[in-house]
């Protein structure tokens, strides 16, 4: 496990524990990059992820029914069951990309109740550079069991932000691109911009600035967030 002083050290971990552990048959190491990636090389005993789906499942119109940007539970539980990713299972995910991809799983598992799932940080990258086991084996996925049970607190509905714009123990705290936060990136919607009040720090500053791009240290983090006025006495929420 990592020790750099996070508030929850446990979400987080270093090559050197999962390689002591890389063989425990209930550790589903999941490796988050596109499918194409995770087919030519990969941590030994990893599994890839045939569909992204568990994301936003496409033309899924999730605003009646409470999905908000995930997909559906009977989705969501194909997708893991598929993958052998049962409820008893400890998940460790990782990708080549800043955590970009693993830390969206993490969330996604958490959103649906399995909150027995880690981020390895540094990803494929570190841990292929420091010279510990890689396959290009593909595991054969146990029968298991995936029961997702949401948890709507997680989540930030669009009548619960409106309701919340001005509200000075609400912080929206935008993470998208430079380009993205001053409108000159539209990424091709109709509209472009942010949330009335909101502050920006991009998600590439909560990583080094290295090839491993690992996450910053605790001190590091908190002083950028307090900067912005993301502080632990306020609401936070990210988008």
């Amino acid at each position: 496990m990592t020790t750099h002083g996070y508030t929850n050290p446990d979400i987080l971990v270093e090559g050197d524990w999962l390689e002591e552990v890389i063989d425990d048959s209930n550790i589903r190491i999941v490796d988050c990059d596109p499918y194409d990636a995770y087919g030519r090389a990969h941590i030994r005993n990893a599994i890839g992820i045939p569909v992204h789906h568990y994301i936003k499942e496409p033309g899924y119109d999730d605003s009646p029914r409470g999905y908000p940007l995930v997909a559906p539970p009977d989705t969501m539980k194909e997708v893991m069951e598929r993958m052998g990713i049962g409820d008893d299972n400890l998940v460790v995910a990782y990708d080549s990309n800043g955590a970009l991809w693993s830390t969206r799983l993490w969330w996604v598992l958490n959103y649906y109740g399995h909150t027995n799932v880690k981020v390895l940080n540094g990803g494929w990258k570190k841990w292929y550079d420091e010279g510990r086991p890689t396959s290009i084996d593909i595991p054969t996925p146990e029968d298991v069991t995936f029961t997702p049970k949401a948890d709507s607190s997680l989540v930030c509905t669009l009548g619960y932000g409106v309701s919340n714009v001005g509200n000075e123990d609400v912080v929206f705290l935008d993470v998208r691109s430079d380009g993205e936060w001053d409108g000159s990136n539209s990424r091709g919607n109709t509209r472009s911009g942010r949330i009335p009040g909101a502050v920006h720090l991009e998600w590439l500053n909560f990583i080094t600035d290295d090839k491993h791009q690992t996450i910053k240290s605790a001190d590091e983090l908190r002083a950028m967030l307090e900067e912005v006025g993301a502080t632990p006495d306020k609401e936070i929420v990210t988008y």
